[in-house]
């Protein structure tokens, strides 16, 4: 079987139209962009949708590579390279998604990731529309 490993950033727009109805995951700031490219949105770090995986970010695109090793080859085959890369992750804080960061840590995010998420918008849009696929209305329409 072949497998399609996705994570965090831009579409690849020639291959985005493959989404439609999977269940799928991206980095926090985007997740909600998901349906524009058909894609059903789930808020955790890794989803598997049969033989494609989606990782919500830089860690769990980690994550989401030992599951793909583990389905790939095996149980045992994964823990070895989680053991190899040293993958032990001890956070330092708790505000690794939006429901854990506290506020302040949050709303400075936000105003961080505004632009670049406009952006992202505009482009799902454009990109909704030539598949077809019908979204709300941006806000202020």
């Amino acid at each position: 079987m072949q497998y399609l490993f996705g994570t965090h950033g831009r579409p690849n727009l020639r291959r985005c139209w493959l989404t439609q109805g999977r269940h799928a995951t991206t980095h926090w700031a985007s997740l909600h962009l998901l349906p524009f490219f058909g894609a059903v949105p789930v808020n955790e770090r890794v989803v598997v949708d049969g033989a494609w995986v989606f990782a919500a970010g830089v860690t769990a695109g980690i994550d989401g590579a030992l599951r793909l090793a583990a389905e790939l080859r095996g149980d045992e085959t994964a823990p070895a390279i989680q053991l190899q890369m040293a993958y032990a992750p001890e956070r330092p804080f708790n505000s690794g998604t939006p429901e854990t960061a506290p506020v302040v840590v949050l709303k400075q995010a936000r105003r961080s990731v505004r632009a670049i998420t406009a952006q992202r918008e505009q482009t799902a849009r454009r990109v909704a529309t030539k598949l077809d696929i019908a979204v709300p209305a941006a806000a202020g329409e």
